[in-house]
């Protein structure tokens, strides 16, 4: 489609659509009825009289309703199908074309962006929990909850590990009226309205906002970090102030996710050895702790270390190089900054 016929094409499709008020109600009254006099038409609307006649010219001419001339005239509303089939067919070519034309806006490999929309918070946060791979950690109001349950159920059907609180606690729902298990791996609720609104898919791709933030737009926030070096503040906040100040568990699903498994937090990593027990392998990809450059190691996990306050945890291989801790994010005490953790049960997972 050329340029100059693909506007028109869209200015036409415009004009379709370009009702006024008085327009749509008298459209949409007609339609109910089928057949109406002008009269009627400001009897059942609010339509003043002297403006009934201009208002059913204009959508007249707009091929929507047919009048016929009597005493007193009659408004007959044009079966839609028949109304609106050319249009239908403009749009559906026009979109096409419209798609043709678009150009994606590139992906900042890195990125920290701040964002005052409610709406854009919304997408930020819906697009995060269809993003997750293995992980996700989520900090949500309980109408948010209830808004992406569908995202939810998907990402646990994915086995997608599932961390979440639901805040303030006094308004969650109840486990014996909201099924838990099927949107998260374990789920907790944290007391207070300040509690913020967090989203974390595999623990580099992250938004913080207040729910504030999320009630209106006037002068609030959030922060969405895309692949960002500061991504994992938001993911340490979580588990380290938010995870363990939820004390009420409102469900767990026992149902374990097979192996070999992927992890990006190593306090959820190590839960899971601990609770399923037996021998274990790991790869982990990430940073020397002393001289900060890129390291991935391989061995048998011969020990782990958790805390019950779930704000330490860590785990030591045996590789060929000898034994070699490891600890996550901004690890100082251990020989390695755990930025992926991959867990097998044989040996250890071959990277992708």
């Amino acid at each position: 489609m050329a340029t100059d016929e693909l506007r028109s094409t869209v200015e036409r499709v415009g004009d379709r659509f370009n009702l006024g008020e008085y327009e749509i109600d008298a459209y949409l009254t007609v339609l109910a009825h089928g057949q109406l006099t002008a009269s009627e038409i400001a009897d059942r609307t609010d339509i003043p009289q002297p403006r009934v006649y201009d208002t059913v010219r204009s959508l007249s001419d707009r091929g929507l309703v047919e009048l016929r001339e009597s005493r007193p005239m009659k408004i007959v509303a044009i079966d839609p199908g028949d109304a609106f089939d050319d249009v239908q067919d403009a749009l559906e070519e026009m979109v096409d074309e419209l798609e043709a034309r678009y150009t994606a806006p590139a992906r900042e490999t890195e990125a920290v962006s701040l964002v005052k929309s409610r709406s854009t918070i919304l997408r930020y946060l819906e697009e995060i929990i269809e993003q997750a791979e293995y992980e996700l950690a989520l900090s949500l109001t309980p109408d948010l909850l209830i808004r992406f349950e569908d995202q939810l159920r998907a990402a646990t059907s994915a086995d997608v590990s599932v961390d979440l609180i639901v805040t303030p606690a006094v308004e969650a729902p109840l486990p014996a009226e909201f099924d838990y298990e099927v949107v998260a791996t374990t789920a907790r609720a944290r007391r207070g309205i300040t509690t913020p609104v967090i989203a974390v898919a595999d623990g580099n791709y992250s938004m913080y906002a207040t729910q504030d933030a999320l009630r209106d737009d006037q002068d609030r926030y959030g922060v969405i970090f895309n692949r960002s070096a500061l991504g994992f503040l938001v993911s340490g906040f979580f588990g380290t102030v938010l995870w363990t100040t939820a004390e009420q568990t409102l469900g767990e699903n026992g149902k374990g996710r097979p192996y070999p498994r992927k992890y990006a937090s190593i306090r959820r990593c190590v839960k899971d050895l601990i609770e399923d027990g037996g021998e274990f392998y790991a790869t982990i990809e990430g940073r020397d702790v002393e001289r900060g450059g890129s390291r991935v190691v391989r061995g048998q996990v011969v020990d782990v270390s958790f805390e019950m306050s779930e704000e330490v945890a860590s785990l030591t291989l045996e590789t060929d190089d000898g034994s070699v801790s490891v600890g996550g994010r901004v690890a100082a005490l251990e020989d390695v900054e755990a930025h992926e953790i991959h867990i097998g049960r044989q040996e250890p997972p071959t990277l992708e």
